[in-house]
């Protein structure tokens, strides 16, 4: 007999959705309203994460901007150096889906580029570039 339980593949790392699934949030942010920041270098967003998943968590996602209410935008580069350093890490130091918390579409490509499989976009890939990065990257999406 051969299994027939729905899973996601993200980037060849299974997501079963015959249950409900805990999403680990790593922020990466100095002023992130869920953690106050806590989380904001890379040794501290790893050690966090790896709790995540020794806590049960099903996937962990990455995010470099923080989404709090009067916020600042991000640079590019600032985001990217917050979040790809990390995935790596998470990607090589755990067997769970890793998903990259961002509108940006170069953040999208460089994250799955480095081992992502799933993109959380809160602006459901409204910003220019956005449906067509995550389009061509071919990994599952969670839109807001």
């Amino acid at each position: 007999m051969f299994d027939t339980t729905p899973v996601l593949d993200c980037a060849g790392r299974k997501l079963r959705l015959d249950r409900p699934q805990v999403m680990g949030i790593v922020n990466v942010t100095p002023d992130s309203f869920s953690d106050g920041g806590e989380h904001a270098g890379l040794d501290a967003a790893l050690a966090h994460a790896l709790m995540l998943a020794e806590q049960g968590a099903d996937i962990l996602d990455v995010g470099g901007e923080s989404t709090r209410p009067g916020s600042d935008e991000v640079p590019l580069e600032e985001e990217l150096r917050r979040v790809v350093p990390l995935v790596e890490r998470l990607v090589r130091e755990t067997a769970l889906p890793v998903s990259v918390d961002t509108c940006k579409p170069e953040v999208m490509r460089a994250a799955v580029q480095a081992g992502a499989g799933m993109i959380n976009d809160i602006r459901a890939l409204r910003a220019e570039g956005a449906l067509d990065a995550a389009a061509a990257l071919g990994v599952p999406v969670v839109l807001m």
